[in-house]
């Protein structure tokens, strides 16, 4: 069986800081001896002496605040904190900082409830769910790399939709890593969807995640087919793929187009290093529950599914190939990618990107979800 490898775990990784935290490392000092990318005051990144600007088909909200990513680094430098629960409060206010003005822009009423044994947020638009939508409902899986963003990322996901559509939301407080390890997350989606599935019709029903939210969100419509589940209505892969994110063009290019260093390379140590316990752990990368994109036939069963991504983010080619599979294996998909965006781009509301991200996904399950 094939082992999840080392570009994946250190992709995988990158995540755990959250949407937002990618942009973090910035402007962190060159490892010697190698060639790194820098910025100037503008935003322009250069690489390899070839100055990549701020792309001009960005809104001035977007290419103002990708150039206040480049250059201020407003969340810090560095990897995550070794400390799990220091790393979780630590991204908790980084959440804050999208979702404080978001429930300002977006009216929205949330309660915490327990289903099918599963702590979940459950966001209603304040002025009431939409007539056409009293039988539907979409349930979101966050983001926060297997690790963080149980009840802010979600929140974050959950509140511009749940107001944009006029729709009920469940958020789902999957358990993580390190403390857990997969499939627990499956297994936690899986008890909330039986639930809801009591009283409602699997094709009035939606999941859709962000980043390793994505992930699960794929990982969880295989689990889905093997434990006789029905499938939802449709599905939501965004910053995220099918597979592994390692891939592509923008797996090596994703991080040096928002200015960070290149890694520097670890002199080889007499002792192998043990690697602290991860989510997805030593998953056979060709496993097709925790990666579906490798089974062809777990892929022609999927519903149709809307990605997004952004150009400037690691996953964008990920994305679109998991896209293009999923068409390939005659499944409806839709891709929208924005350029100059970045890894969960649309977790910042201010932008209007972002916007537009909200009233496509509003559209797609607003199409696919029946009355």
């Amino acid at each position: 069986m094939k082992r999840v490898g080392k570009s994946h775990r250190t992709i995988v990784m990158a995540a755990l800081a959250g949407a937002f935290a990618a942009a973090a490392a910035v402007g962190q000092p060159a490892p010697q001896g190698a060639a790194q990318p820098s910025f100037r005051a503008d935003g322009t990144v250069i690489i390899d002496g070839l100055d990549l600007p701020l792309s001009n088909l960005l809104s001035p909200e977007g290419a103002a605040y990708l150039r206040h990513l480049i250059v201020d680094k407003p969340f810090g430098a560095g990897p995550p904190l070794p400390d799990i629960k220091a790393e979780r409060a630590r991204q908790d206010k980084i959440m804050h900082v999208f979702l404080d003005p978001m429930v300002k822009r977006y009216a929205v009423k949330i309660s915490e409830q327990r289903i099918g044994g599963v702590v979940t947020d459950v966001v209603e638009p304040a002025d009431g769910i939409a007539p056409a939508n009293r039988n539907r409902v979409l349930i979101n899986l966050h983001g926060g790399g297997f690790v963080t963003g149980a009840r802010t990322a979600s929140l974050v996901e959950s509140v511009p939709l749940a107001a944009v559509m006029k729709i009920k939301v469940i958020s789902v407080d999957y358990r993580m890593g390190p403390e857990y390890q997969f499939p627990a997350a499956s297994e936690d989606v899986a008890a909330v969807y039986r639930e809801i599935l009591k009283t409602n019709d699997p094709k009035r029903i939606g999941l859709y995640g962000c980043s390793a939210g994505g992930m699960l969100t794929a990982q969880s419509i295989a689990w889905f087919q093997t434990h006789n589940l029905p499938r939802p209505a449709a599905a939501g892969i965004f910053c995220a793929s099918l597979g592994q994110l390692a891939a592509g063009d923008s797996a090596m290019l994703g991080m040096a187009v928002l200015g960070m260093p290149r890694p520097a390379p670890r002199p080889a140590a007499a002792q192998p290093v043990p690697a602290p316990p991860t989510y997805m752990g030593a998953v056979a990368n060709d496993n097709p529950l925790a990666y579906p994109l490798t089974a062809p036939a777990v892929l022609a069963k999927f519903p149709p599914t809307l990605f997004i991504s952004g150009t400037r983010s690691f996953e964008f080619s990920a994305a679109l190939n998991s896209h293009n599979q999923l068409a390939k294996a005659g499944v409806e998909s839709q891709f929208h990618g924005w350029d100059g965006m970045f890894h969960g781009f649309f977790y910042n509301s201010e932008l209007p990107e972002s916007r537009e991200a909200y009233d496509f996904m509003a559209k797609f399950f607003d199409r696919h979800l029946a009355r």
